[in-house]
């Protein structure tokens, strides 16, 4: 079979809820994967950041390996020799009291709301039914029912109400509409501390410590979604370390498994996740010793190999490369690290046939917002491959 009757099978059985390039691929190592065809292409998307470790990391296809032929699932009904290993390693690499384990990132972001409002009723006291979170306009948390309930995206929404009540929403950046938005009511703030789905929106520099001090002032707790931005990918393990703040819950996902398994978790202090009592919330697959096994070797890689430090690296080289970058198209860069968005002027005719030609040229990366071009290779990447991309990008906003 070839890319087209790959692509046609899938558009027959398949539900359209994506839009996919046309690159059917079949093998992956490191920063490069192979098509069906053995066409080379070098991934500059890692799958949204989850692929931070790169594709196969050894380590993490041995651990697999061997962990999957001992024991895969217990579910929480037992207990499993992984996952206190898991919570241990992980608490201790964070600074923070406890860890709960989902599996996807739109579960620990669920996660995180149960434990904020169920909090606010139990701890701060707020009536019963009259929490309130405060979220961002330009957020992407996830899309179950009451993630898309505070999603600024029409399309989202569009045909799936009854929304969840509960949110209040203020631009993103802006210090003084959060002041202003906070009640006796306001249990949290949910917000990312760099926007990956608005296009690696890196907001003004205090902002967040600015939010920090406001959440400690009014007895708020703040809550970062690390998903994309946190384990490494602007240069620090986490986004908002750039801010030297920290936050009261955090949730993570992606690259804790380096891409082999979903597995997802929230961090926070005994006082906070202590709200949870047994039977409150759960997860059949979430702990399970596969993917704690899998997911404290993805963590010991990060360490190991110094990530964080190589993008903070080779993403400042990055972004020095891309600015000198002569194109009537580019209207401005911006980002952290090895996660950078080239936004587009609206004339250029969108992200997407850009995205389509670097593909053609072996290069795949992503359109997001329409206009703006993201860029987020594993952060295995060599400064030698970043050069080879690097004359790709350069050819495509110059010739196209």
């Amino acid at each position: 079979m070839n890319t087209t009757d790959y692509i046609a099978l899938e558009n027959k059985y398949g539900a359209h809820n994506y839009k996919p390039l046309d690159v059917v691929i079949k093998r992956g190592k490191g920063v490069w994967v192979k098509d069906v065809e053995g066409k080379k292409y070098m991934d500059f998307l890692a799958a949204y950041s989850a692929l931070n470790q790169g594709h196969c990391h050894p380590r993490l296809v041995k651990v697999m390996k061997k962990q999957s032929k001992k024991l895969a699932l217990t579910s929480r009904a037992f207990r499993n020799d992984q996952l206190p290993l898991l919570a241990k390693e992980l608490c201790k690499l964070t600074g923070y009291d406890m860890m709960l384990p989902m599996n996807s990132g739109a579960e620990a972001v669920e996660t995180a709301i149960k434990a904020a409002r169920k909090w606010g009723y139990k701890i701060k006291k707020v009536p019963r039914n009259k929490a309130e979170i405060i979220v961002c306009d330009g957020n992407f948390h996830g899309r179950t029912i009451t993630i898309i309930s505070f999603s600024p995206e029409d399309q989202y929404k569009d045909g799936f109400q009854p929304l969840t009540k509960g949110f209040k929403m203020v631009p993103y950046g802006d210090i003084a509409a959060f002041e202003e938005a906070i009640t006796e009511n306001t249990v949290a703030f949910l917000v990312e501390p760099i926007q990956g789905e608005g296009g690696v929106i890196v907001p003004p520099k205090g902002y967040l410590k600015k939010a920090s001090q406001l959440c400690k002032e009014k007895n708020i707790l703040l809550i970062a979604d690390e998903i994309q931005s946190g384990l490494g990918r602007t240069g620090k393990l986490f986004a908002y370390e750039h801010e030297h703040v920290k936050p009261d819950m955090v949730t993570i996902g992606k690259a804790l498994s380096g891409g082999m398994y979903p597995v997802s978790a929230v961090l926070s202090s005994s006082e906070i996740l202590g709200v949870f009592n047994p039977g409150d919330h759960g997860s059949t697959y979430g702990g399970n010793p596969l993917a704690c096994a899998i997911a404290r070797k993805a963590l010991k890689i990060i360490v190991d190999e110094k990530l964080s430090e190589r993008s903070a690296k080779l993403g400042k080289y990055l972004m020095e490369r891309l600015k000198k970058i002569d194109s009537k198209h580019v209207d401005f860069y911006r980002g952290e690290g090895l996660w950078i968005g080239i936004v587009l002027k609206k004339e250029s005719g969108g992200a997407r046939r850009f995205c389509e030609a670097l593909m053609e040229r072996g290069l795949l990366c992503k359109e997001t917002h329409v206009n703006v071009i993201r860029l987020a290779p594993p952060l295995v990447i060599t400064k030698k491959e970043i050069d080879w991309a690097l004359e790709r990008i350069e050819n495509v906003l110059t010739m196209l």
